[in-house]
């Protein structure tokens, strides 16, 4: 049960790292982007962007990254 968790942990890290070096930083592209870009910034296809996955991807591995950590620790 512990080499599963360590497995899981470690795919979770890798996914967690990924998400957040392929995200753009938030100051990127704003002087280029001033017209377009606000539209999918503030607009409500931000959930269906490149971007809004990114952020989902982000967030849920971070959580299971956590989980899967504080569930190590208490097979310890």
């Amino acid at each position: 049960m512990e080499i599963v968790a360590q497995a899981l942990l470690i795919i979770s890290s890798i996914i967690l790292i990924a998400s957040i070096l392929l995200q753009s930083g938030k100051s990127a592209g704003l002087s280029g982007d001033i017209a377009g870009g606000a539209e999918s910034l503030w607009g409500k296809n931000k959930g269906r962007s490149y971007e809004g996955l990114l952020e989902k991807l982000t967030t849920a591995s971070a959580v299971f990254f956590i989980v899967m950590a504080l569930a190590l620790a208490a097979l310890q």
